[in-house]
């Protein structure tokens, strides 16, 4: 995390979004690890909460800040405001959103996160980066779009939509098609690593929001053909 706030300080994006994926590595691995070698302990936990909050709360938001702030100020200082506003509220937010897993993880179902977790959140907005650091002028409506996407990743760490956790996966065979997707997926990753990331996590986080409205309009169906069903038989 230390090493991609240097890299954007610098003006070396490309090696920021990478820093962060890296950092996802360890974050996979570090509870594994302490499982495996029966190190758990209180003061892992909280440190784990707060290299998450370096790696996936502070960096994703001054990354974005150095990229896009200075570019977008140039459109005027309203403009400059908001994207200061973006990359705070997204700082924001994962510390809101650390917060409240750590005082929720006894009783939250194992399954599914409440909210995106900080992690991916901190893909999208540093995969976006990432992405975008290849324009040489993103123009207003780039730059826009960038703060849209910091801000709306900060939304969704503290909205209540369930995600996933792939904590409780079946331990049963995994079929043959699947260990072929998963290699053409390494094979994609390879070969445009920001916008295979970006695609892998920014579909991730969309699946909240559409998984809630999906859920939404099956109700309202069933709900509408249980009111027909009553009104054909009648009193």
């Amino acid at each position: 995390g230390f090493y991609a706030v240097v890299a954007a300080i610098d003006g070396n994006f490309e090696r920021a979004g990478i820093a962060v994926f890296v950092a996802m590595i360890f974050d996979t691995l570090d509870g594994r690890m302490a499982r495996l070698t029966h190190t758990e302990s209180a003061f892992g936990k909280e440190y784990d909460s707060l290299a998450d909050m370096v790696a996936f709360g502070l960096v994703p938001a001054i990354v974005s800040y150095q990229w896009g702030v200075a570019r977008i100020a140039e459109y005027g200082r309203a403009w400059g405001r908001l994207g200061w506003l973006a990359a705070f509220f997204y700082c924001a937010a994962a510390a809101l959103r650390l917060a409240r897993f750590n005082t929720r993880v006894a009783t939250q179902d194992k399954r599914y996160f409440e909210g995106l977790p900080s992690p991916s959140a901190a893909a999208v907005v540093s995969g976006f980066v990432w992405v975008s650091s290849e324009w040489r002028e993103p123009g207003l409506t780039g730059l826009i779009v960038a703060f849209s996407v910091t801000a709306l990743a900060g939304a969704l760490m503290v909205s209540s939509f369930s995600y996933p956790s792939f904590k409780k996966l079946d331990a049963r065979p995994v079929r043959f098609v699947w260990l072929v997707i998963a290699a053409l997926v390494f094979v994609v990753i390879g070969i445009d690593p920001a916008r295979a990331l970006l695609g892998c996590f920014g579909s991730y986080a969309l699946w909240g929001p559409l998984a809630w409205l999906g859920r939404r309009i099956r109700r309202a169906r069933r709900s509408g053909g249980l009111a027909h069903c009553r009104s054909a038989v009648g009193p």
